[in-house]
């Protein structure tokens, strides 16, 4: 398996494996999935503004990609970051998001990012949970029926990791 830089080809299989957990899912909070066009401009926004935006590709196949973009706009908040990362169906718990998110954090730490945010629909979203203290990530609190989705109220799980030396020195 290939950690890459995706490319603007990928956005088709990225559009697919994003609509799968769209309609599927409790990761993402949309409900309508966004059309190839509109993947194609959100990716522009985050290669645009100098953040990764990475695919897992084996024999061809996007097998997930994942990418980091500002956390909040405000500019004290400029040093902190939030990950995204969609596997697709059928390739989850096969090292495929690990790939991905470990590469995010190595790229984001020599961009000089000191913190990294993990927003995680549905608090039973144990795989994407558990990924993240796989890689020193560390519960940083609920918000508790924050969505609602599937006739449901949802939970979002915040997990928070340090990069580089995070608040131990002024950036």
């Amino acid at each position: 398996m290939l950690v890459r830089p995706a490319a603007p080809q990928d956005l088709p299989a990225i559009q697919a494996i994003y609509a799968h957990h769209v309609l599927h899912g409790l990761a993402s909070f949309e409900e309508a999935p966004p059309s190839v066009e509109e993947m194609q401009r959100r990716y522009a926004d985050v290669t645009g503004q100098g953040f990764p935006y990475l695919v897992a590709e084996e024999r061809g196949e996007i097998l997930g990609y994942g990418y980091c973009s500002l956390f909040r706009t405000r500019s004290a908040y400029r040093y902190t970051i939030e990950d995204s990362i969609y596997v697709k169906e059928g390739r989850q718990g096969k090292g495929v998001g690990k790939a991905i998110l470990t590469e995010l954090i190595a790229r984001c730490e020599t961009l000089n990012y000191r913190q990294i945010v993990a927003v995680i629909g549905d608090s039973a979203n144990a795989g994407s949970i558990k990924l993240h203290e796989s890689l020193g990530f560390v519960r940083a609190g609920l918000l508790r029926s924050s969505g609602f989705k599937f006739g449901r109220w949802v939970d979002s799980v915040y997990m928070q990791r340090a990069l580089g030396p995070g608040d131990g020195t002024k950036p």
